[in-house]
């Protein structure tokens, strides 16, 4: 089995000071908190309410699920094989022993009283029931948490995230289908979101990112997240279908976070002398590195995208596409037979909010036979009704039969036009590459 770059590094830091270790789980820059400790644990809260008096809404709360640890520090089984010194040791800090007493005690000592709303990022968690002790109404130690199904669906099972692995619309439309119905279920809630700082560019990672289908790609991904239930999050260019920068781009020379720089160096130790699975190093790098969502905002088509003065160099090169692809023009665009990405974001937003106890609040089901193309499902509200999403994940042209039992009562949006697409109410619907459109249904 070929190993993969992957940087293994030794979580404890030795401190010469006092002659002792402390654990630092990210870098050792960033030592971890004794969340044992009750005076720590006080200091947080005061942080936490500091901000709080100041207006903050809320907070998202990074790896909250890694404050409790195993106190027993036991050694991590050798689960990367006898010729590796470190194995990652997770199962005795993800979700730990304390984790829900801790976050209990932040609500009841801070979130109660302010009001505050909160997410959890917590990495490692796919257990319903653990997800539903955390943000269930009942329990309701966090409003919400990030669930990592989708923006893993290229990450190979068990492995780190730097991995590779073929996914298809089956695998997208089963991570999607699982929590919309788990949070409906179980009276949970959730975070609707495709990317963040630490993943790479939506429509490079799920459609194509080429000139001719970049658009129809991210205005897709758009009508698909302003369609599902839970509380959406727009990541910084996601709504102008910023795309990952360029695979001609040096990566010594242009990437900047370190786990790319440590990945990168490590491939190159490993596979020196063997182009082509450097090559497969590469790949994944371009991929999935985190630069992709790091660069610069794209706000116009003068220097440096807008985002500071010509005289000033950004802490990373802007993407070389930004004098097509940025805020300014994308707002100002006025063609009569579509929308921009960003005017289709403004117009399914609008429609969300309009139509919010379907979209937002409403019941949710997927429809029509699973497929290696299409991932269909209805929105059901009380006021606002019925409504049928249909979306091409595929470069090619697709028949897609209209399930009997949904009757259609007109198409209303789609991602290729600006007025209503012209589709057949009954039989099939005809989507061309990366098309998505959504329908009114009639009651039943």
């Amino acid at each position: 089995m070929r190993r993969n770059a992957d940087v293994q590094i030794l979580k404890w830091t030795y401190d010469a000071e006092t002659d002792e270790y402390y654990l630092s789980l990210f870098t050792s820059e960033q030592p971890d908190l004794n969340w044992e400790n009750p005076e720590v644990r006080a200091a947080v809260h005061d942080v936490m309410k500091f901000w709080l008096e100041r207006g903050a809404c809320g907070y998202r709360m990074d790896v909250i699920n890694l404050i409790s640890k195993d106190q027993g520090f036991p050694d991590a089984e050798p689960a990367l094989g006898p010729d590796r010194k470190y194995h990652p040791g997770s199962e005795y800090y993800l979700n730990g022993p304390r984790m829900h007493e801790y976050l209990q005690e932040i609500k009841r000592e801070v979130l109660q009283k302010y009001g505050a709303i909160t997410v959890g990022e917590m990495p490692g968690v796919s257990d319903i029931r653990e997800k539903i002790r955390t943000v269930g109404r009942q329990s309701g130690e966090l409003n919400m948490m990030f669930i990592f199904d989708v923006v893993d669906i290229d990450t190979q099972p068990g492995k780190v995230r730097m991995t590779l692995q073929d996914w298809s619309v089956k695998d997208l439309a089963r991570a999607i289908s699982k929590w919309q119905r788990a949070m409906i279920e179980h009276d949970g809630w959730n975070s609707v979101f495709i990317e963040n700082h630490d993943n790479p560019r939506s429509v490079s990672r799920y459609c194509d990112d080429s000139n001719a289908y970049r658009g129809y790609g991210a205005k897709l991904l758009a009508l698909m997240q302003t369609t599902l239930s839970g509380t959406l999050f727009v990541y910084q260019g996601e709504e102008l279908g910023m795309r990952n920068v360029p695979r001609s781009w040096d990566i010594m020379a242009e990437y900047k976070d370190i786990e790319s720089i440590n990945f990168w160096k490590k491939s190159k130790e490993l596979y020196g002398n063997d182009p082509k699975q450097l090559a497969e190093q590469r790949k994944i790098l371009e991929k999935k590195a985190r630069d992709h969502a790091r660069s610069p905002m794209q706000w116009n088509g003068g220097a440096n995208a807008g985002f500071c003065q010509s005289a000033v160099e950004p802490w990373m090169r802007v993407n070389d596409d930004y004098k097509d692809v940025n805020a300014e023009k994308q707002q100002s665009a006025d063609n009569e037979e579509e929308l921009s990405t960003w005017q289709f974001w403004q117009r399914g937003l609008a429609n969300r909010k309009a139509h919010a106890d379907s979209f937002v609040y409403g019941d949710f089901h997927a429809v029509g036979p699973e497929s290696d193309e299409v991932f269909a499902y209805l929105r059901t509200g009380k006021k606002s009704g019925k409504w049928l999403v249909v979306l091409n994940f595929s470069g090619k042209t697709v028949k897609w039969k209209i399930p009997g039992e949904v009757k259609v009562k007109g198409w209303m949006a789609g991602n290729y036009m600006k007025g209503k697409p012209d589709q057949n109410l009954e039989g099939s619907a005809s989507l061309r590459p990366w098309e998505g459109i959504l329908g009114k249904c009639i009651d039943s």
